[in-house]
């Protein structure tokens, strides 16, 4: 995934598992798939391409579940998935492909634990201040930024329950943090041209019901809204692979 993460590990154990049992292993939407339309890759700066790289397993696997309840091939749909949880990212599927999307370390609107885009000369003056290392910066930015730098926790129910004792702070960076999420789900909206079949909410911040009537508020005008709250890994690692025996999808291979 270009970067420290468990699933640099998946394919690993999984093709040496395959070597003992002799069964072919498969390697379910991983976070680096890649379907960008190109003009998604430039940044603004020739030597910081944008990258493909976001909770793919879980937004692959509601857009698919949509498709079989609404009757429709997944082909077929244009879709905004906004994946909540510590981290966030918001793709634009365009009949099957995600053409578009935030990648949840970089930019993007602040989460549980990461900054999302931030001013970007505060930010180069702050790496060259001499304060940080640049191992306690990129922390700042994936680990300990979003709701753990402004209230100290990345836990959602507790930052509501500090909203219902009357924390006004509390409140206005809960408030900051949806509005975010809702501008990133416009932008996506214009990147698939208003053309927009559903938009989906799904990961373990979505499970908030507070944060789902707080979102719709701002873009329920844009399409109809699902909710898949969770993050469904296994299932959707286990739906993958009978879509692959099925001969539904027919995989690459590596």
């Amino acid at each position: 995934v270009q970067a420290d993460h468990p699933s640099n590990l998946g394919v690993l154990i999984a093709y040496e598992l395959a070597k003992v049992s002799g069964c072919p292993a498969y390697f379910v939407d991983p976070v680096s798939v890649d379907e960008f339309d190109d003009v998604a890759r430039l940044s603004g700066l020739k030597e910081l391409p944008r990258k493909s790289l976001f909770h793919a397993l879980n937004t692959k696997y509601v857009s698919r579940k949509l498709a079989e309840e609404i009757g429709r091939p997944y082909e077929s749909l244009n879709l905004i998935v906004a994946h909540l949880g510590t981290g966030i990212s918001i793709s634009a599927t365009r009949q099957g492909r995600v053409i578009d999307v935030n990648n949840a370390n970089d930019g993007g609107p602040f989460s549980p634990q990461r900054t999302g885009t931030l001013p970007t000369t505060g930010l180069i003056e702050l790496c060259y201040s001499g304060k940080y290392s640049k191992r306690e910066m990129l922390n700042k930015a994936v680990r300990f930024g979003g709701l753990v730098d402004y209230l100290g926790t990345d836990n959602l129910e507790e930052v509501i329950s500090r909203i219902e004792k009357g924390d006004s702070y509390a409140d206005l960076v809960y408030r900051a943090m949806v509005y975010q999420i809702a501008k990133e789900i416009g932008s996506m909206a214009c990147a698939l041209k208003g053309k927009v079949d559903y938009i989906i909410l799904t990961g373990g911040t979505s499970k908030s019901s507070k944060l789902q009537r707080d979102l719709l508020a701002y873009i329920s005008w844009i399409a109809p809204v699902k909710v898949y709250p969770g993050e469904n890994e296994m299932e959707a690692l286990a739906y993958g692979v009978m879509k692959v025996l099925k001969g539904e999808i027919i995989p690459k291979r590596y």
